[in-house]
């Protein structure tokens, strides 16, 4: 088990806590302030404890110069001096005099909040390919580490493995509460348990089917995934997204979970991908060679509903369309209020489908929303989370 924030003395301590403020932000105005507060509860009690507060986050990808304007957390510090009613103070560097001297100046309570870590990347991506001398600066800065960015814990960078190796490390609230939801997952999670995949690639969730295909009861797939789950079927799918290289993969899995993987029985097609253009439902056999997939249709939908309600546990990952368009929306739309009113325990696994649940107004009829879609899959392949474990055992 790993230590958290909760096991140490934070009082006087200079305390760096690793956050995931990777929050869209749109001409300086953030969109979607949720990753910041569920940050809150361990900045809050950091500061309740006496500490120093000292905080790290990146912020997309930092490529080019041009990208340091676009990408500067100055607006999550003006969000988070709103939301902890404590003025944020923040240092547009990463590192140098200016960050040192102001550390160095900290009294119990202060919180401080350094520059993109990712600006880092403009030389050799010594953030994300945790450059050593970087981890070890950073972690001079301070006496206690915690992770508390559940969205990065499956990578290996300076600003978690790096400065980890140097300091007392702990996870945060977040993070413990990250890994206690999803290991329902994996220890003995309440049968029947099923798995909802959508998204556009099944390259992308190979190693979570080989895993989970032997834990779970029932597998749904959608999105533009399951137009190569069809062709592997025998399918024509016309000109629907497929990864001709996995269909191999997704042949083996059909023949040996025949009664366990379920694809669409009928979808929505369109010949162009864009808004007010016209649509067709379609059973999986009628397809025409000009049109494209687009979403479930809805004797999908009410097919699915059968497993659903048959559950106990359920895992989602992935929209059932390209739900960013209102006329391939309906699928996604419609899956989230079935999940909505069943009552089996349900878990969303971050990424688009945590966007597609939390803007459809689903966010507070499921049990636990991931903050990490990456980390969450690397979690249930099976595989171990790199940052997790460089943090120190109890």
């Amino acid at each position: 088990m790993k230590k958290t924030i909760k096991d140490y003395d934070l009082k006087g301590k200079k305390v760096i806590i690793r956050c995931d403020f990777n929050v869209p932000i749109e001409g300086g105005v953030i969109k979607d302030d949720n990753r910041i507060r569920q940050s809150l509860k361990t900045i809050r009690y950091a500061r309740k404890m006496g500490a120093k507060v000292i905080l790290l986050s990146h912020l997309g990808r930092v490529k080019t110069e041009e990208d340091k304007e676009k990408y500067t957390l100055r607006p999550v510090a003006e969000a988070l001096s709103k939301l902890l009613r404590k003025k944020v103070i923040f240092i547009n560097k990463t590192r140098g005099k200016e960050v040192e001297e102001t550390i160095k100046n900290m009294k119990e309570k202060d919180v401080i909040l350094l520059e993109n870590t990712r600006f880092e990347d403009l030389e050799k991506q010594k953030e994300s390919k945790n450059d050593k001398r970087l981890g070890k600066y950073w972690a001079s800065l301070g006496d206690i580490y915690i992770n508390d960015a559940f969205g990065t814990i499956h990578r290996s960078h300076a600003s978690n493995l790096g400065i980890a190796k140097h300091l007392k490390s702990g996870v945060g609230f977040l993070v413990e509460k990250e890994i206690k939801e999803l290991e329902k997952l994996t220890k003995n999670p309440k049968k029947p348990y099923t798995i909802i995949l959508g998204g556009s690639k099944v390259s992308d969730k190979i190693n979570l089917l080989k895993n989970l295909s032997k834990k779970a009861d029932y597998i749904l797939i959608g999105g533009g995934m399951a137009f190569t789950f069809l062709n592997a079927a025998g399918f024509n799918i016309g000109s629907s997204l497929c990864e001709k290289e996995e269909i191999p993969f997704c042949k083996q899995l059909l023949e040996d979970y025949p009664d366990k993987i379920i694809l669409p029985i009928d979808i929505i097609t369109a010949k162009e991908i864009k808004q007010n253009v016209k649509t067709k439902n379609r059973f999986v056999n009628e397809i025409e060679e000009d049109e494209i997939g687009l979403d479930i249709g809805k004797k999908t939908l009410e097919v699915f509903k059968q497993y659903i309600d048959d559950s106990k546990t359920i895992f989602w990952n992935g929209p059932m369309g390209y739900f960013e368009i209102k006329d391939f929306s309906k699928g996604t739309k419609g899956l989230c209020e079935v999940i909505a009113n069943s009552k089996a325990y349900k878990i969303i696994g971050g990424g688009d489908t945590a966007r597609a649940v939390t803007e459809m107004g689903y966010e507070k009829k499921v049990n636990h929303i991931s903050t990490g879609g990456g980390a969450s899959l690397t979690f249930l392949e099976g595989v171990k989370l790199k940052a997790l474990d460089s943090i120190n055992e109890k």
